[in-house]
């Protein structure tokens, strides 16, 4: 057994704790927040994350708290017209194994939070900022910023878009900026027209603008999240913002999206970053995971998912691990994930830009693509992201 330090109390720290721990191995998670909590609004979880979610022994817990969904449905948010819809019942749960289904994100994070307290091996330490790492031929030794250090065989940073464990390993800044803003709310369902609670993910697609919306909570409330290509330059998180702001920025939605997004309230802006795709997420005995290793855009709705993989992976990699082997482990980690992990981020971005957004003609382009494919073909593309259950694309990883 050996004792590992997690940087981070997110998705992805949690659910790496868990899966190192169901592997022998014992773990601190240091959480910067004074408690562990996950903040944010809807989630969407493909089958492969509830593969992932099942190997970790959450699984269950998840359904438990997730609405499932029947069909993803894209539509031009100008006209009103229904573009295309992929059914995500029959078929496609017999196909990939397993539901598509949306929750609030502490509906995701509290069966990983409750599985972690319930482990000896698990130690949870809040206040606890991670500043960076030394290392040496034994092991890491982790300051926080209040002055304590931590000690272990290997670490593994999941802390996030702005990583400090990353800064050290590859020191490549602030992550880029998308220029895409986006506004969230959400809602009681009883504020939601009867006609209007739809079970679906629906996308409203306009020039340089989209709008998702679905029901979370266990339908006791409606999750909204719009989208402008603006231009914007500086980042943003969580900042309050005006109804009538948020309104103005969507003057040619169509009607019955206009009626949605007018539902909104307390309303919230952030402007997305990401970072791009690189070979090396690992320096001796520390290694990235999730959005410390590949932040992505929305836009795929992959980043939880691709968090959860990580962790499920990597545990599997680090079965049997002993002190001399972490570096030989860690790296063969890197290289089974970075391939699939990195075509994750960039199809978030391609969606974003060249599928949601356009404008006129190319506009009119992708709703022919779009309205022209059979549902298995939409499972066919998407298959490599929902289908997976090895989580590589080396072939490497191991199912069970």
């Amino acid at each position: 057994m050996a004792h590992t330090v997690i940087a981070g109390g997110g998705i992805g720290g949690l659910a790496t704790a868990l899966s190192l721990a169901r592997q022998g191995h014992s773990s601190t998670v240091l959480e910067r927040s004074d408690t562990f909590a996950e903040i944010g609004a809807g989630i969407q979880l493909g089958p492969n994350a509830f593969h992932a979610l099942d190997r970790l022994g959450v699984g269950q817990s998840v359904r438990e708290r997730a609405v499932f969904i029947g069909e993803l449905r894209f539509m031009d948010g100008t006209t009103g017209e229904k573009v295309a819809a992929m059914e995500l019942t029959g078929a496609y749960r017999e196909r990939f194994g397993n539901p598509y289904a949306v929750v609030h994100r502490g509906d995701l994070y509290q069966p990983l939070l409750t599985a972690c307290q319930e482990l000896d091996s698990v130690e949870l330490v809040t206040g606890a900022a991670v500043e960076g790492y030394e290392q040496d031929a034994e092991g890491v030794t982790v300051p926080t910023a209040d002055g304590r250090t931590f000690r272990g065989a290997a670490l593994i940073g999941a802390d996030g878009i702005r990583s400090a464990v990353r800064a050290t390993m590859l020191g490549d800044g602030e992550p880029r900026v998308s220029g895409h803003t986006i506004y969230r709310s959400v809602i009681p369902i009883e504020k939601v027209p009867q006609e209007l609670r739809w079970n679906t993910v629906t996308l409203w697609a306009g020039p340089k603008w989209h709008f998702v919306h679905y029901i979370i909570g266990g339908g006791k409330y409606l999750n909204l999240a719009v989208t402008r290509d603006d231009g914007a330059t500086v980042p943003v998180a969580g900042r309050e913002t005006a109804h009538a702001h948020v309104l103005a920025q969507f003057p040619g939605i169509g009607t019955t999206a206009r009626r949605l997004l007018e539902l909104g309230e307390g309303w919230r802006e952030w402007v997305l970053c990401d970072r791009d795709p690189v070979r090396a997420w690992t320096d001796g005995r520390v290694v990235l995971v999730g959005d410390a290793a590949h932040p992505m855009l929305q836009y795929a709705a992959q980043g939880a998912c691709q968090a959860l993989e990580d962790a499920v992976v990597l545990g599997d990699l680090l079965d049997g691990m002993g002190p001399d082997d972490v570096v030989q482990r860690l790296e063969k980690f890197n290289a089974v994930r970075r391939e699939r992990a990195g075509r994750a981020q960039l199809i978030a971005r391609y969606m974003g830009s060249e599928l949601y957004h356009p404008a006129g003609e190319r506009a009119k382009a992708r709703n022919a693509l779009l309205a022209g494919l059979t549902q298995a073909e939409m499972y066919d593309k998407v298959s490599w992201l929902h289908g997976d259950r090895d989580f590589t694309d080396s072939g490497l990883g191991r199912t069970r």
